[in-house]
């Protein structure tokens, strides 16, 4: 029997910037209690996919890897489509997955070119583009810049969030960073948590974050940099601990959770690294529009599951 030759996709992604008003709630760019993003004080709110990994009109390999490979091509796109299809129903949700060995990976969209606010997702973006700084400064995280990225990852803390935009040098350098990154398509807001993205794009951030030790010209991030980004996601709080953890063990994740003040509905989103009968996938589910935060997290955990799942099948 001849193997499978894998038909890798390439994703993109993109972010419109939004701008937050003083006063407003949770949902526009404010979050005021735990059930909304982890503060019990009013601070604005943000959160933040892959170049091997499936793109919105899925990807092709060359024109000569067509010709010359006797191998039957996995459409990739296509197995995470049939399998998160039936799960998201007319639900506004992208999911992206990549299995780190192989690079085999797929994305669903419910629409195509679909973007999504970040809400707290955006803190893991926020980290790198500090660690970015650090690392282009020759120094070290101060303490007080190592205590505000923890309670940031761990605990969503949305004060500490503003004050590390505010050391990268705030929207415009966060976006210079993301373009070291690889994020073609994410654009980052003043108000954080209304900054746009797409699960492409977060997966493509996840492989800056996850590159391995052995291959340190695969992220911009150095070795030192990424294990620091992880060990923080790895200590995020039980409660916050929902979402792409459905698809897989020993996962190291960052999620976000927001009520849009306009409509009343939920933004739900979970990015992180699970692994599942022994191999590695980078997940990001992205979606919008739930009557309630736990509506939300139910479809997230659901669609991740499918999606990883697929991918590992016809692995």
């Amino acid at each position: 029997m001849p193997r499978r030759r894998i038909r890798r996709s390439v994703m993109s992604a993109s972010v419109t910037t939004l701008v937050v008003l003083a006063g407003t709630a949770a949902g526009g760019a404010y979050l005021t209690s735990h059930a909304a993003d982890g503060v019990a004080t009013p601070v604005a709110s943000v959160a933040s996919a892959s170049s091997r990994a499936a793109s919105p009109g899925g990807g092709t390999p060359s024109a000569t890897a067509s010709a010359t490979s006797e191998e039957p091509a996995v459409e990739y796109d296509a197995l995470v489509a049939a399998a998160v299809r039936p799960v998201a129903g007319d639900a506004r949700l992208s999911v992206a997955v990549l299995d780190t060995e192989s690079g085999a990976g797929g994305t669903y969209e419910s629409a195509a070119g679909q973007t999504f606010d970040t809400a707290s997702i955006v803190k893991v973006d926020i980290l790198a583009a500090l660690l970015l700084t650090a690392q282009d400064e020759g120094r070290e995280l101060t303490a007080s810049e190592r205590a505000s990225a923890a309670t940031m990852i761990e605990n969503s803390d949305n004060a500490s969030a503003t004050r590390l935009l505010q050391v990268v040098g705030g929207e415009s350098a966060l976006d210079a960073a993301n373009e070291r990154l690889g994020l073609t398509g994410t654009t980052a807001s003043h108000a954080w948590g209304l900054s746009r993205t797409t699960a492409a794009d977060q997966v493509r951030l996840l492989e800056a974050v996850f590159a391995p030790p052995a291959s340190p010209a695969s992220s911009p991030l150095s070795a030192e940099s990424r294990a620091y980004v992880q060990e923080l996601m790895g200590r995020v709080e039980a409660d916050q601990r929902w979402g792409v953890s459905a698809a897989g063990g020993d996962v190291l994740l960052k999620n976000g959770w927001m009520p849009r003040t306009t409509t009343g509905l939920w933004d739900i989103n979970s990015v992180g690294r699970v692994e599942s009968d022994g191999r590695t996938y980078l997940v990001a589910v992205l979606s919008d529009g739930h009557a309630t935060q736990q509506a939300g997290i139910a479809l997230a955990e659901a669609a991740a599951k499918a999606a990883v799942g697929a991918v590992a099948a016809a692995g």
